[in-house]
């Protein structure tokens, strides 16, 4: 074996031992709470296992940022803490960065930028951005890679599979490989940040017309496949503005459901990772939308079948909502399945059923929609397993994510009216055009 095999195998082993520990931890702490009563300080043991993940950073800290925006698949105080690595993760230290650099842009780095911050000014789970200012003047925003990232994610997926396949031998309601499968995939590409630079593009391209939406350039000459420069967007984040005034809060909600949507429907697009990190807001109260590292590609038929499902609610067409499930992949759902799936759709549909300013909808225990998933898994428990497709991890992902966010705001808007807007005059190979001309425009393919 070589020695760099023998090292990233080394590399790997060690993460696995880490990582093995931290999960294994948190098994038997919550498994002893449950099945021998005993008691153990929830805050003080999340805050500890979040702090070794956050140090640990890669895709597992990511896991647990999704798992953090699900209802009930963590307890409380766990989905609380994996909140907080989403925007607070421990940054690599300058000697890193410097050697970081200089194998991205070689050994006059330096020369080729007027400045460049030794200290982080964002860091997260798969890499920490830094400020810098190009010989021309422009602000600059750098997002170097962690190291190892390729090897982390080798170990941390097959610790995920492992803890997949246990939760499967408590609860057989929902198979889970097509949701390990999605997350895999998604992940490997985040550490491509040429896709990323594609992607970036793409959005900028998409949202070159909205005013009130903001996308950073990015400089290809001071980018590599570790290394993601683009332009330095100013704005303050979203959770400062939590208790302005209802105009300026319901103007923000509105920016953020065009950012969110309209490359949705628009193009088949949408940005798969909602958290606070991910955008800010200007003076003027428009959106920098920010990281496009996950970004989930659907077939036009799977917009189609959202909007399926829609029109099914809205006129009580149950033949239409199986129709939609069945497009989405769902495979021999019986009826009884097909109306307990019908009673997550019509949550997640109901604000825009509804022709009415009102909120998106409530909050139970600081998580959007657990009252409904609750419901939704223990009817569904009781009719069997489902299978549920690969392409609703991300797309849950976002929806949940930016109605927490709109109940953080306490926005109250006309949903109906702005969804409409948006899906007005809606075709379906139109749709498919203007996805494969913008695609092949950067040269993106679907995975």
């Amino acid at each position: 074996m070589s020695k760099g095999k023998t090292s990233t195998l080394g590399k790997r082993m060690s993460r696995y031992s880490r990582v093995s520990g931290n999960m294994a931890n948190l098994a038997i702490k919550l498994a002893g709470e449950k099945y021998l009563g005993l008691n153990i300080d929830r805050d003080k043991h999340a805050e500890n296992l979040v702090h070794s993940l956050g140090n640990l950073k890669g895709p597992l800290m990511k896991v647990g940022q999704l798992l953090a925006t699900i209802p009930n698949a963590l307890p409380k105080e766990y989905a609380e803490q994996f909140r907080e690595l989403q925007c607070n993760a421990p940054p690599m230290g300058w000697s890193f960065v410097r050697r970081r650099m200089k194998s991205e842009l070689g050994s006059d780095w330096e020369n080729k930028l007027k400045s460049f911050d030794r200290t982080a000014t964002a860091a997260a789970s798969l890499g920490q951005v830094h400020k810098a200012i190009s010989h021309d003047g422009k602000s600059l925003a750098c997002k170097l890679q962690y190291p190892d990232m390729h090897s982390a994610i080798d170990a941390d997926l097959s610790q995920l599979k492992v803890v997949f396949s246990l939760y499967e031998k408590y609860d057989k309601t929902i198979k889970t490989d097509q949701a390990h499968n999605e997350m895999a995939d998604r992940l490997h590409e985040e550490l491509d940040y040429k896709r990323e630079a594609k992607n970036t593009k793409l959005y900028h391209h998409i949202l070159i017309n909205e005013q009130n939406i903001h996308v950073p350039e990015v400089i290809d000459e001071l980018s590599t496949d570790r290394l993601l420069t683009t332009t330095w967007l100013d704005g303050a984040p979203i959770m400062g503005y939590i208790e302005k005034d209802r105009e300026t809060r319901n103007i923000i909600a509105t920016n953020m459901f065009r950012a969110w949507y309209l490359p949705l429907y628009h193009y088949g697009v949408i940005h798969g990772d909602p958290h606070m990190g991910n955008y800010t807001v200007r003076n003027d109260l428009s959106i920098n939308l920010l990281d496009f590292g996950c970004v989930r590609i659907f077939p036009p038929e799977f917009i189609g079948g959202i909007l399926d499902l829609y029109h099914s609610l809205e006129n009580e067409d149950f033949e239409l909502s199986a129709h939609a499930y069945k497009t989405w992949g769902f495979k021999d759902l019986n009826k009884e399945q097909i109306e307990t799936l019908n009673i997550w759709a019509r949550f997640l549909y109901d604000p825009i059923l509804e022709n009415k300013i009102r909120p998106i909808g409530i909050l139970t225990d600081g998580i959007y929609g657990k009252d409904t998933a609750d419901k939704v898994h223990k009817k569904l428990k009781s009719l069997g397993t489902i299978q549920i497709p690969r392409e609703f991890v991300f797309m849950d992902r976002a929806a949940l994510g930016l109605g927490s966010l709109f109940l953080h705001l306490k926005a109250e808007i006309n949903w109906h009216r702005s969804f409409n807007e948006l899906i007005d005059g809606f075709d379906i190979e139109k749709l498919r055009k203007s996805q494969n001309d913008a695609l092949n425009k950067f040269h993106i393919t679907i995975q």
